[in-house]
């Protein structure tokens, strides 16, 4: 770390080797861990565990009591809600433990995402641009752009806009979003923003 144009609360650990960005804020009770690179204008909420090498983009919002481990990548504008969990291994065991960057599996979640709080994604898996999983949901799969995917296991039930407004697609597949006037086309399970 070199000019300190960033803040971490005097309660919070940041190891060697991480680079944070400008106007980025590390509170109370987190531990930031070496390797790690996180962007501009991030908040880092209280008892927040960023794991060995992590990239994390540029005005990320993680609350409270989140674990991000060795292995996700969390792109530009991602918002990880209160107590959702985060996993890197998909068979654990005390007894054969699984260390180092070989053993992850790893997670994007794309640029824009939320992720509700309590919710839960199992490694491996792409949650897609601008997508929105509710609170207590259970990703056990990719995400597409735009969906919002409830449940457990999370389904695609609707879809949002980039600005978080619902889609109501008329008969040709295209709507509007009420907050911006971006046109959007949902084809084939997949909707794109109109050009």
């Amino acid at each position: 770390m070199s000019d300190k144009n960033y803040y971490v609360n005097p309660h919070a650990v940041v190891d060697d080797g991480v680079e944070l960005g400008e106007g980025t804020k590390v509170w109370h009770f987190s531990h930031v861990q070496s390797g790690s690179k996180i962007g501009k204008k991030c908040v880092i909420g209280q008892n927040v565990n960023v794991g060995n090498n992590v990239t994390i983009g540029n005005f990320v919002k993680i609350q409270n009591n989140v674990s991000v481990y060795e292995g996700v990548t969390l792109e530009d504008y991602v918002f990880c809600g209160p107590s959702m969990v985060f996993t890197n291994i998909l068979n654990p065991r005390s007894k054969y433990p699984q260390v180092g960057a070989e053993f992850y599996i790893n997670t994007l979640v794309k640029e824009g995402a939320s992720l509700g709080a309590n919710s839960t994604i199992v490694c491996g898996h792409t949650i897609g641009r601008f997508a929105m999983v509710g609170a207590g949901s259970v990703v056990t799969k990719d995400v597409p752009d735009f969906a919002l995917v409830v449940g457990n296991p999370a389904k695609v039930i609707g879809w949002w806009s980039e600005a978080g407004e619902k889609l109501n697609f008329d008969e040709n597949g295209l709507a509007t979003c009420s907050r911006t006037g971006i046109k959007y086309k949902l084809e084939n399970g997949k909707v794109a923003e109109v050009k």
